[in-house]
């Protein structure tokens, strides 16, 4: 194993090197990079999802390329280099888990409050550095998707209270939130009006789901790939008559979703009634 990653980082250095290696691989910086080390991390999630251990593999391998790749960079600039990346992250794991190293206290809550008064205690130093005061929402990752961002930054502002109590009022926010959009397209409808009130509608669903134990991302891809099987559905069916989606008005395909839907469902029961 350490042979290979040996490999890895040789090869990495290769490809950067100024005069021998990759022009693409020498031109990029930690900006270029940084979309490709987001994407790679959406392959690795998909590859879950889907069971696939094969593609999980590679899809591990192309993660770790770029980490590599940063950390080279990194290196070539004197910043730092991929041997303290590692030593980083093993020093973080080591001291968040007292339990494992340090013969803290095992149990559940004693753990969830030990995690949670670590990172606080990293957030001051970090702030401590900055020379400034440390903020609730500190370390929150900016580049995160917006609703994943959404769901962290609900969950540290509830640790010092700032939550509604139950979901009930989460779904009165929701409503609320409805009646705003509503009013905000059948007033001025200002494009950046109408945007701002989708949005805060979108924060409260989130909202919702953290409530309920729901990761919004999941859900949300749960729902696309609902939609896809669905509107595939309805090519398969239009495709039978020798139509496509755009020779089919409104009407027929709501009437055509309509039906996927109760395919669906009979199959359900199906799988139901065998059991």
């Amino acid at each position: 194993m350490t042979q290979n990653l040996h490999r890895l980082l040789e090869v990495m250095a290769q490809l950067r090197h100024p005069d021998t290696g990759c022009p693409w691989d020498v031109e990029q910086t930690f900006a270029t990079i940084a979309p490709y080390t987001v994407e790679e991390a959406y392959e690795v999630a998909d590859a879950i999802e889907r069971g696939d251990m094969h593609a999980l593999k590679n899809e591990l391998g192309d993660l770790l390329l770029q980490v590599v790749f940063h950390a080279r960079m990194a290196e070539e600039s004197d910043l730092f280099d991929f041997d303290d990346v590692a030593a980083a992250i093993s020093e973080k794991m080591v001291r968040r888990h007292p339990h494992v190293y340090a013969g803290a206290p095992r149990n559940p809550a004693s753990l969830k409050q030990s995690w949670h008064a670590i990172k606080a205690e990293e957030r001051s130093a970090k702030a401590s550095q900055e020379r400034r005061n440390p903020g609730v929402l500190d370390d929150v990752p900016r580049a995160l998707p917006a609703l994943a961002r959404a769901d962290k930054l609900q969950a540290r502002a509830a640790r010092v209270g700032f939550d509604w109590p139950s979901a009930t009022q989460v779904l009165d926010k929701i409503r609320e939130e409805i009646a705003e959009v509503e009013e905000a397209i059948s007033g001025d409808m200002q494009r950046e009006h109408v945007s701002e009130e989708i949005g805060d509608l979108l924060f409260a669903v989130v909202n919702l789901a953290r409530h309920l134990s729901i990761d919004p991302e999941t859900a949300l891809a749960t729902g696309n790939a609902k939609f896809v099987r669905r509107f595939t559905r309805i090519e398969e069916l239009l495709a039978q008559q020798d139509r496509s989606p755009e020779q089919a008005d409104l009407d027929e395909l709501e009437a055509l979703w309509q039906q996927t839907k109760q395919e669906e469902r009979a199959r359900e029961l199906g799988i139901s009634d065998a059991e």
